[in-house]
């Protein structure tokens, strides 16, 4: 990568795109819909004409042996729940639809209800639009600093907005060397000396929060939005 551009470029050159092999597809054929329009502001209702682009994340799934799902079976069961199109990206429980579901909240329900059915495990599904993901990146508190590798960047999507309140306590705890922060309903966490031993307590924000969240490192953040981009492109 050259000195001239930043880490937290969404938009891979030519040469640095990853393999499609990673992003899979069901067989069926897709179908082409005119593309979603979103007014901004709104959270759990969204408003489109027709399809919208929806990237949804499960929380803990294919962890330690734990909550096992195979991805062709969770592109099926969307499938079955009238969300078209979906692809998924590796194991972690990632999946990019269309849906002209307007209420998220109640669509996220309905897919946690689906899972449980299906798979006999109950793991918390958090849902954010293209134009919500490409908002996430776009706030970054990091993006201008030097030096920092996004292999060490973590951004955890919350079901709500914890409120200022709570995001507010949150700020105020010790996280050295570890640096927080929150923005709406996203923590934005860098680890710079790696993930594997944090020195600060993600069950103790969790319970401070009580909301439900879900962890995705930068690279694959900035890898969702580009899979829910070129879905969007493809309606046009």
């Amino acid at each position: 990568m050259s000195p001239e551009v930043s880490p937290f470029q969404h938009f891979a050159s030519k040469g640095e795109l990853q393999t499609r092999s990673r992003v899979q597809t069901p067989a069926a054929p897709a179908v082409g819909f005119r593309g979603a329009q979103e007014r901004p502001g709104l959270v759990a209702a969204i408003y489109w004409r027709t399809m919208a682009v929806v990237i949804s994340m499960l929380r803990a799934v294919n962890v330690g042996g734990h909550n096992k799902i195979k991805m062709d079976a969770l592109r099926a069961l969307y499938q079955s729940l009238k969300l078209r199109d979906p692809q998924t990206y590796v194991q972690s429980g990632n999946v990019i639809f269309r849906t002209d579901e307007r209420d998220l909240n109640l669509l996220a329900k309905r897919i946690q209800n689906g899972i449980v059915r299906k798979f006999g495990c109950n793991p918390e599904v958090i849902l954010r639009t293209t134009g919500e993901l490409r908002d996430v990146i776009a706030r970054n508190p990091f993006a201008k600093r030097r030096g920092i590798d996004p292999r060490k960047l973590l951004v955890t999507f919350l079901a709500s907005d914890p409120g200022s309140e709570a995001r507010g306590k949150i700020l105020q705890l010790k996280t050295d060397p570890e640096e927080l922060r929150v923005d709406r309903r996203e923590l934005y966490i860098y680890f710079p000396n790696g993930m594997a031993r944090p020195k600060f307590s993600w069950a103790a924000i969790e319970k401070m929060l009580k909301i439900p969240g879900t962890g995705r490192n930068w690279n694959s953040v900035t890898k969702l939005l580009e899979i829910a981009e070129q879905m969007e492109a493809a309606e046009s």
